[in-house]
């Protein structure tokens, strides 16, 4: 093992280069992640979103003296001296995943449960006998997955409902006789139960009825393409012809974050990312319930459930940071992670009291042990440092996120 051949040679890793998988999904940018930190793409494919962390459908690989193991395996051999004893107690494992995700193309809608959903939902299917690769199967695990996304470029992003007056006022001015008595409706009861019918009767429409509501709603954005919203719209249609999600754009806030920019995305809080390249970095879970914009499974019923139909005002979307010193803090309402960007710090003492993850975002970062151990990390690299550290020393001219819990 990594670990006791070292601590028994009393040269104990410290800091642990990590190499990274890299998802190629058909939404993903094929150029961003390359000119963004020189990571090559010979072949062209599409560079979705690069991970870091212990997760088992892409696990990184944590290296010291030449020797490589996979991040799962290395935790594994003593998790409370890499997780630190609390972390392993809690969650039994890395419980987070990050991430690097370059969309060229929108990601589908997306509804996460809240953990007691994900338990529940998760047993509900395990005493179904629905194998978990099966097509309608929901709930992939027993986790919630509260995310954080952090904008490196202008990244557009769908996140909770507009104001019901709002949304009202938008199906009104298009007039679209297929469904103006949903819309009537939902005038009539402008508030989160209007909502949750409106929303519902909108995903259920019959196939004839889809389509007949999305030419009208396509034929109207089309007039009025001088419109950022309705441009979307026509973009998303290129992407996602005949999708019900079309429609979502109109209900939920769009927003576009600029470099350096932070939003959270609650637990049963419809969202999308469009387009752009960030941080993401999330609880290990791949529990989706999905309202549009794909063409995967969507359980509407389970989706209802899961769902919180409030507003989220506009104003409340970005994130606003606490000032730490080298940098700034995003404040984090779970346990599972706690995510911080730091700028420009010149031998910066950190504590470790969990495993960490640093990611040199635009420059190479240097860390360093009281031992004398130095590890130089590159640009859009990243290094893994466990709980038994202690402190550390960084040095960057650049920026570097650090994700811990």
């Amino acid at each position: 093992m990594i670990c006791e051949h070292y601590m028994n040679n009393q040269t104990q890793p410290f800091f642990f280069p990590m190499n990274n998988v890299i998802q190629d999904y058909a939404w993903g940018s094929s150029t961003s992640i390359e000119s963004l930190f020189g990571i090559e793409n010979p072949s062209h494919k599409p560079q979705a979103e690069l991970w870091m962390g212990a997760h088992p459908n892409g696990c990184s690989s944590a290296t010291f003296n030449d020797e490589s193991i996979l991040l799962s395996d290395l935790i594994n051999q003593d998790k409370a001296s890499f997780l630190s004893s609390v972390t392993a107690e809690t969650f039994g494992e890395l419980p987070y995943l990050f991430k690097v995700l370059a969309a060229e193309k929108a990601l589908s809608i997306q509804v996460h449960p809240n953990k007691q959903q994900a338990v529940d939902g998760y047993n509900k299917e395990e005493q179904a006998g629905i194998p978990l690769t099966a097509f309608n199967r929901n709930y992939k695990d027993n986790n919630h997955k509260p995310e954080l996304v952090y904008a490196l470029t202008d990244y557009q992003a769908m996140n909770g409902f507009r104001d019901f007056n709002e949304s009202i006022s938008l199906f009104k001015s298009m007039n679209l006789k297929s469904i103006t008595h949903f819309v009537s409706a939902f005038e009539e009861q402008p508030n989160s139960m209007g909502l949750n019918v409106f929303f519902k009767n909108i995903l259920s429409l019959s196939d004839d009825k889809k389509e007949t509501a999305i030419n009208e709603l396509m034929a109207y954005a089309k007039v009025q393409c001088d419109s950022p919203l309705f441009a979307l719209l026509i973009d998303l249609e290129i992407q996602y012809p005949n999708d019900i999600g079309l429609f979502t754009p109109l209900m939920l806030n769009v927003i576009t974050l600029k470099p350096g920019q932070a939003m959270y995305l609650h637990a049963c809080t419809p969202h999308a990312y469009i387009k752009g390249t960030g941080l993401e970095i999330m609880a290990n879970s791949d529990n989706v319930l999905r309202a549009g914009l794909t063409p995967k499974y969507m359980d509407i019923d389970e989706l209802m459930a899961c769902t919180l139909f409030n507003v989220t005002p506009f104003d409340s979307l970005l994130m606003t940071p606490e000032v730490i010193a080298g940098g700034v803090n995003y404040p984090i309402p779970v346990d599972d992670f706690n995510f911080s960007v730091l700028e420009m710090v010149n031998a910066l003492p950190l504590n470790t009291t969990s495993a960490e993850v640093l990611f040199a975002i635009n420059s190479d970062m240097t860390v360093t042990h009281i031992s004398g151990q130095t590890v130089i990390v590159k640009k859009g690299h990243s290094v893994f440092i466990p709980a038994y550290t202690g402190q550390y020393i960084l040095t960057s001219s650049g920026k570097v996120a650090r994700a811990y819990n």
